[in-house]
């Protein structure tokens, strides 16, 4: 029997699986079309808007994106392996790709994807395929040089798709910069220790810059994973108006 044939059911399986243990897609409405957004895993996510695909910190490996169309766009928030990952990169479709980072990342970065750098500093400003991007805080509290996550050094990102406002943490405390937005639609807080906050911080940020929807997500830490269902109950007790959403983000790729 030829090998061929073999090799495609095995691909087809493998699609399949990956399928079977992904999250599922959630669509918005916004004014130019659908906003499409699909955890993928850990802090990373994949977002469909106006025909582009929005990557955000691929992590995983080529696996964790099977089925995805390639990247028109990267966003990487901090230099830790989760958030800037070079052997992901290496291995997805992405030459010419333009990669939005903060110039900490830019400097770890190969020089093969060098050219591909938009570098922007917390509170700039780009806009690429009609989305917005404005680069915000993200780090430790309290404050100190030996912190995991010193501000100035990473990124969260603030995007405006069709009048929708979308909120990505990053690695982050509840920060006077996140409790202070207003107006967001979707946010994605993380919640894990050591790295960025607990379950009791994150909620009460949340509570403080009220987004409609929150996801979230980058929540496993040490020695288990940060209860979800707690931060839902903490929001909900708080703000019952503020949708919370559960979703699987350590689904098994391997």
């Amino acid at each position: 029997m030829s090998k061929k044939p073999i090799l495609t059911l095995l691909c087809i399986l493998s699609t399949l699986f990956v399928f079977s243990q992904r999250p599922e897609a959630d669509t918005f409405k916004t004014k130019k079309g659908d906003l499409t957004i699909q955890p993928i895993l850990h802090g990373t996510l994949v977002m469909q808007f106006n025909g582009k695909i929005i990557y955000v910190d691929p992590y995983g490996g080529a696996s964790a994106f099977t089925g995805m169309a390639k990247p028109d766009l990267i966003l990487i928030t901090d230099i830790h392996g989760d958030h800037l990952n070079e052997d992901t990169l290496d291995a997805l479709e992405i030459k010419n790709t333009p990669i939005i980072v903060p110039q900490a990342v830019a400097d770890k970065m190969s020089e093969k994807y060098q050219n591909q750098l938009h570098i922007l500093a917390n509170d700039d400003h780009k806009k690429l395929f009609g989305i917005d991007i404005k680069a915000l805080p993200m780090y430790n509290l309290p404050e100190s040089d030996d912190a995991k996550h010193v501000k100035g050094r990473g990124n969260g990102y603030l995007l405006v798709m069709g009048k929708k406002k979308v909120y990505i943490s990053g690695d982050t405390a509840g920060i006077e910069e996140m409790r202070n937005l207003q107006h967001v639609d979707i946010a994605f807080v993380c919640m894990n220790l050591p790295y960025t906050m607990d379950v009791q911080e994150a909620s009460s940020a949340v509570l403080d810059f009220k987004p409609g929807i929150v996801y979230p997500y980058h929540y496993r830490g040490n020695p288990d994973m940060s209860d979800t269902e707690v931060f839902k109950t903490l929001v909900n007790e708080g703000n019952p108006e503020i949708e919370v959403r559960l979703r699987n983000w350590y689904p098994d790729y391997n």
